[in-house]
C-alpha cells in the first residue's frame, strides 16, 4: 500500500470525525445530552449511528481475514452480528427504551430494586466494554503499521487520544453525528473497490479458489517474515531465499523439500506463480490447510459442531447486551421510535454484510501469504495494490484505509462512551459532566495498555469472546427483567454471576493463553454453550427460592417497560421520564 495515500486517506478521516464531532458539542449543554442526546434522535439518524458504531474492525477486516483463513465456517460472524439485532428488535429495544434508563446499571436497579445487582452490572458492563475495545485498538495498530511501519500500540494511542477528545468534548450529542458519518464512510470504502476488484478479477480470467486444497500463489509473490517460523511443505517447490532457513544463511535459489522447514526472523522468501502456500505449523485456527470451502472442517476438526454453536449463541444473543449498542437505544424518543430504528438497522448492516466475504473469497486468490505472516485480518487493505496497482489501486487503498479507521473510531467512540458512563455513575457518581469526562480516561487507558500486550489473537475471535461474555450475563438480565415478573435481586446476582463471571474468566485465560489445545480450550474459547443457559437457570433457580424478595414496584415497572407510551406533549416531550437527582445543567 503507498503510505503517502494511505495516510492522507486515514488524515481525512480523522480531520472530518473532529469537525463533524465538534457540530455535536455546540448542542450538548446538560447531562442528558451527553448520556443519551436527550431521547431526541430520530429512528433513521438513529440507525445510521448504529450501524456505524457497531461495525467495527471484526466486521470491516477481522470477518474477510477469518474467510481467507478458516473459510465458509466463518461466514457464521456476519450472520450473528446481524440476526442479533432481530432478537433485540422482538423482546428488548421498545421495554428497554421505555424504562428510562440511560445505562445497563441503571435498568437493573431500576428493575430490581438493588444496589448489588447494579455494581454487579458496571463491572461487567466494563469488562465487556474493555474486551471490545481490544482488537479496535489491535486493528489501529495494524493500519499504522502497514501505512508508516510504525510500532503497533501507536495506532492505538493515536485512536485512543482522538476518541478522548470527541467524547470528552461532545458525549452522545456529538458522536451520533460522527457515528451515522462513519456508516456511509464505511459502505462507500468497501462498496467502491469492490466494483474494482471484481473487474479485475474477471481481467484475470476469473480465477477460483481451490476449494478443498491448500491456497496456491496467483502470482510470483515475494514474503518478508518478521518472527521465526516453521513451514510445513508437502511437495517440493523451488523458492529465492534471502535469509535464514534451516539455520543456514542463503541469498539465492533454493529448492524446499517436503517435511518441515524452520525460517528465521527477517527472512524473504520468493514463491513462483502456482506454488502451494506452505503453511505455518502451529499458528493455530487460521493454517487449516483443506476443507476451506466445507462448514464446520476448518482448524477445528475435533470440535467444530460445537464451536459453531458456541459462535452461534455468542453473536444472536449477546447483541442485547453489548453496552454500546444498548445505549443508543435509550436515545430514541419513545419505544416505537427504537422498534423503527432496528428495523433500519437489519437493512443497513445487511448491506454492508454482502460485500466482506468477498474480500475474504479474493485475498484468499491473491493475498494467501498473509496466512504466512499471520496477517489476515489485513486482507482488505492490500487487495486494491494485489489487484489493480498503479495510482488506481494507490486511491483505493488511501479509500479502504479511511473506511478501516472509520470502523475503529465509530465504534472506539460507542464503547468509551458506554463505559465511562457507568464509570461516572458508578464510581464517580457526584458532579455530572466533570466526572464523566474525567471517566473517559480509564476507560480508554486500560485497553489500550492491554492492547500493547495481546497481539496475536485474530481480531474478529476477539470480538467474539466480547459477545459471550455479553450474551451470559445480560441476555438473561433483559429477557427475563422484561418479561417475568418473578426475577428477584438474588436470582439475578446468582445469575451474572454465575453465566458472566464464569464468561468472563473462560474468555480472560483464553487471551491470557493458558489452555491452547484439547477439550479444555474449546470450552474456555467458545463459553457460551454452558454459560448462557448457566445464567438462565441460576436466574430463575434462585428467583423460584427467593419468592419473597420480588420487588414491590414489580408490577408498576412492567407496565411501564410493555405499556405503550401516552402521546407526547409539553410533558412527556423527549427526554421526559423519571427524573434523576444527577442530570444538572453545565
Amino acid at each position: 500500500m503507498n503510505q503517502t495515500y494511505g495516510i492522507a486517506g486515514v488524515s481525512a478521516v480523522v480531520l472530518a470525525t473532529v469537525l463533524v464531532g465538534a457540530l455535536g458539542l455546540r448542542i450538548s449543554r446538560t447531562t442528558s445530552d451527553f448520556y443519551v442526546a436527550s431521547r431526541s434522535v430520530p429512528p433513521r439518524l438513529n440507525a445510521f449511528a448504529v450501524s456505524g458504531e457497531y461495525l467495527s474492525a471484526a466486521s470491516f477486516l477481522g470477518v474477510a481475514g477469518l474467510v481467507l483463513a478458516q473459510g465458509a465456517d466463518m461466514l457464521w460472524f456476519p450472520i450473528g452480528y446481524t440476526a442479533g439485532f432481530l432478537v433485540l428488535l422482538a423482546f428488548v429495544a421498545a421495554p428497554l427504551r421505555r424504562s428510562g434508563a440511560y445505562t445497563l446499571p441503571d435498568f437493573a436497579e431500576a428493575r430490581l430494586e438493588s444496589r448489588a445487582v447494579r455494581r454487579i452490572a458496571s463491572v461487567l458492563v466494563v469488562g465487556v466494554g474493555w474486551l471490545y475495545l481490544l482488537p479496535q485498538l489491535r486493528g489501529a495498530g495494524l493500519i499504522l503499521r502497514l501505512l508508516t511501519g510504525a510500532p503497533g500500540w501507536f495506532g492505538g494511542l493515536v485512536v485512543a487520544v482522538v476518541v478522548t477528545v470527541a467524547v470528552a468534548a461532545g458525549g452522545m450529542r456529538s458522536i451520533t453525528f460522527v457515528q451515522a458519518f462513519q456508516y456511509w464512510l464505511k459502505l462507500t470504502a468497501l462498496l467502491v473497490p469492490a466494483v474494482f476488484l471484481l473487474i479485475a478479477w474477471r481481467a484475470d480470467r476469473a480465477p477460483a479458489p481451490a476449494w478443498d486444497e491448500r491456497p496456491v500463489f496467483q502470482r510470483s509473490t515475494r514474503v518478508a517474515t518478521d518472527r521465526p517460523l516453521t513451514l510445513t511443505v508437502h511437495a517440493p517447490v523451488r523458492v529465492t531465499v534471502t535469509g535464514t532457513v534451516d539455520g543456514r544463511p542463503l541469498d539465492g535459489p533454493l529448492t524446499l523439500g517436503a517435511g518441515t522447514h524452520r525460517v528465521g526472523p527477517g527472512t524473504t522468501l520468493g514463491f513462483p506463480r502456482g506454488a502451494p502456500v506452505p503453511l505455518p505449523d502451529g499458528g493455530g485456527p487460521g493454517t487449516a490447510p483443506t476443507g476451506w470451502a466445507q462448514p464446520l472442517s476448518a482448524g477445528r476438526e475435533q470440535h467444530g459442531l460445537y464451536a459453531t454453536y458456541g459462535l452461534i449463541l455468542a453473536t444472536f444473543l449477546g447483541t442485547m447486551g453489548l453496552p454500546h449498542v444498548v445505549v443508543r437505544f435509550y436515545t430514541n424518543p419513545d419505544g416505537g421510535a427504537a422498534r423503527r430504528t432496528t428495523v433500519v438497522v437489519l437493512g443497513l448492516l445487511g448491506a454492508f454484510y454482502l460485500l466482506v466475504p468477498l474480500y475474504g473469497v479474493l485475498g484468499r486468490l491473491y493475498a494467501p501469504d498473509l496466512l504466512l505472516t499471520g496477517d489476515t485480518d489485513a486482507a482488505v487493505l492490500v487487495l486494491p495494490q494485489r489487484l489493480i496497482g498503479g495510482p488506481g489501486g494507490d486511491l483505493l487503498g488511501a479509500l479502504v484505509a479511511g473506511g478501516a479507521c472509520a470502523a475503529f473510531l465509530s465504534t472506539v467512540s460507542g464503547l468509551t462512551m458506554s463505559v465511562a458512563g457507568v464509570l461516572a455513575q458508578d464510581v464517580l457518581p457526584t458532579l455530572g459532566i466533570r466526572h464523566f469526562r474525567l471517566a473517559t480516561l480509564p476507560a480508554i487507558a486500560v485497553p489500550t495498555a492491554a492492547s500493547t500486550v495481546v497481539t496475536d489473537l485474530p481480531v474478529a475471535d476477539a470480538v467474539g469472546l466480547a459477545f459471550a461474555v455479553s450474551a451470559s450475563s445480560f441476555c438473561p438480565l433483559l429477557l427475563l427483567g422484561i418479561w417475568w415478573r418473578g426475577l428477584t435481586p438474588p436470582g439475578a446476582v446468582a445469575g451474572l454471576l454465575l453465566g458472566g463471571g464464569s464468561a468472563l474468566t473462560a474468555v480472560t485465560v483464553t487471551i491470557a493463553g493458558g489452555a491452547t489445545s484439547g477439550p479444555l480450550h474449546t470450552l474456555l474459547a467458545w463459553p457460551a454453550v454452558w454459560s448462557v443457559p448457566a445464567g438462565f437457570a441460576a436466574m430463575v433457580l434462585i428467583s423460584l427460592a427467593t419468592r419473597h424478595r420480588v420487588p414491590a414496584s414489580a408490577a408498576a415497572t412492567m407496565a411501564r417497560l410493555h405499556l405503550p407510551e401516552p402521546p407526547r406533549g409539553p410533558a412527556t416531550a423527549p427526554g421526559a421520564g423519571p427524573k434523576r437527582s444527577r442530570e444538572r445543567r453545565r
